[in-house]
């Protein structure tokens, strides 16, 4: 677990002062300003504290803490400053949701103590958020498991469409956030109440007609209000129904790191959904990424880019014969599994999970499968 501490002042002497008293302690990075401390979490983030002065030049303590909060939103967020008015301090409450406010000059004891408070804070928060994101990822992979048993053809797309989230997120450099992983997982939870007919016309890569079109456009919506009601997955609701909006970025920083969790996994599962239609309406790689160019202008140059760098093109897969025995979780299935019987048991494309192989081993003992199997395995 993360437990180095960034502080941030417009006195270098100061900042050594801090090193001095605390380097026994624990692992210090320090800015002289809100900017340089911004960078810094970006790329050496995330800290477990963050630490700010209140009165520097340009962007000041409050406002500093309030950008932290949101790209870092678990780094406890504390204050050392020697201007402790009141109007200050309810900024900094207000905006950086700080946990302590602490004022110069502040004995090495006294400091120490706040320190190690926010720490256990923090590994208190990591420890909940730890705990909640196994449980949501497991309850959540069981849905998309029963989705893939209903709807294979719904299943295999979110599959992609996860698989391009994630291929983006390495792209830019930055970390999968976990309600991106989910959000993706069950992104085409909405296709459930389609009609099936308009859902083999979708995957087949055919053109719908303008009420089929309508209907379709409807799914994101339809799976964010099916999961707002489920206790926190509320921002994954909204991530999944903002997959099939427009978004405004043009008043967001350039920096997408220091973007919050949600805006940001928002704009790539829509990416990333956007770029699967695309590819599979037959379109090449560079002929989706240009059409993405051309006709959606909101999305940031950064994304774009490193839209040209993930594997696209199948050069990052091999294809290969595998028995029953050999075939594991993640592979994908480059051909229908049939029983000895003729009966389609799996269709293809569909991305191997724990349920499936249960099942297939399952009619393997009875009636008995084809094999080998055609698998894809990503390498």
């Amino acid at each position: 677990m993360t437990a180095n501490i960034l502080f941030v002042d417009d006195e270098p002497n100061i900042l050594e002062g801090f090193k001095r008293q605390l380097r026994k302690h624990v692992e210090i990075d320090t800015a002289t300003s809100g900017e340089e401390g911004l960078k810094m979490l970006a790329v050496g983030g995330p800290y477990a504290v963050v630490i700010s002065d209140m009165r520097m030049p340009q962007m000041n303590g409050s406002q500093f803490l309030a950008r932290v909060r949101s790209a870092s939103p678990d780094s406890v967020r504390m204050i050392l400053s020697g201007q402790a008015d009141m109007e200050s301090t309810i900024a900094a409450v207000n905006e950086g949701h700080v946990f302590r406010f602490l004022t110069k000059p502040c004995s090495s004891e006294h400091l120490i103590d706040a320190v190690n408070s926010a720490l256990r804070q923090y590994a208190l928060v990591h420890a909940e958020k730890e705990l909640l994101e196994k449980t949501l990822s497991g309850a959540v992979g069981v849905l998309t498991e029963i989705l893939g048993m209903t709807n294979p053809g719904a299943y295999s797309r979110a599959a992609r469409i996860q698989r391009h989230a994630e291929a983006l997120a390495d792209a830019l450099g930055l970390p999968m956030p976990w309600e991106l992983k989910l959000a993706s997982m069950l992104s085409q939870l909405g296709c459930v109440a389609l009609p099936a007919d308009t859902l083999a016309k979708v995957y087949a890569g055919q053109t719908l007609s303008p009420d089929e079109q309508t209907m379709y456009t409807t799914h994101p919506a339809l799976a964010g209000k099916l999961l707002a009601g489920v206790p926190r997955l509320e921002a994954v609701a909204e991530i999944v129904a903002g997959q099939g909006m427009q978004m405004d970025t043009s008043k967001l920083p350039a920096e997408l790191a220091s973007w919050d969790t949600k805006t940001l996994s928002t704009l790539l599962l829509n990416v990333a959904s956007r770029l699967d239609d695309l590819l599979s309406g037959g379109l090449k790689p560079p002929e989706a990424i240009e059409k993405l160019r051309t006709a959606a202008s909101q999305i940031p140059k950064p994304v774009l880019e490193a839209l040209t760098r993930i594997p696209l093109d199948g050069s990052q897969t091999v294809t290969r014969l595998v028995g029953l025995k050999q075939l594991v979780p993640g592979m994908l299935l480059d051909e229908d599994v049939m029983s000895s019987k003729g009966i389609r048991l799996v269709p293809k494309d569909q991305e191997v999970t724990r349920t499936m192989l249960e099942r297939l081993h399952s009619v393997a003992a009875g009636v008995g499968i084809v094999e080998p199997l055609r698998v894809t395995v990503r390498l």
